[in-house]
């Protein structure tokens, strides 16, 4: 792919995470919020790990990207 294709798909991915981002958000909450993300809290601390949630996102990605990738 050339660089020049390959910086308007990106720029248009960013556009259109923006736009879900910004008038429906409602469409992510779910992320950080599945069985299996990891939450520790204390007084003095917070770790969030969000395993099950880059699960799901990564597989996205990569149906995404074997769709719009294939030759």
């Amino acid at each position: 792919m050339e660089p020049s294709k390959a910086l308007i798909v990106i720029g248009s991915a960013i556009l259109v995470i923006g736009l879900v981002l910004h008038y429906v958000p409602w469409l992510v909450n779910w992320f950080g919020k599945l069985p299996g993300d990891i939450k520790i809290q204390s007084k003095s601390s917070f770790v969030f790990i969000p395993f099950t949630s880059m699960i799901v996102v990564s597989v996205l990605i990569t149906l995404l990207a074997n769709i719009f990738f294939r030759k």
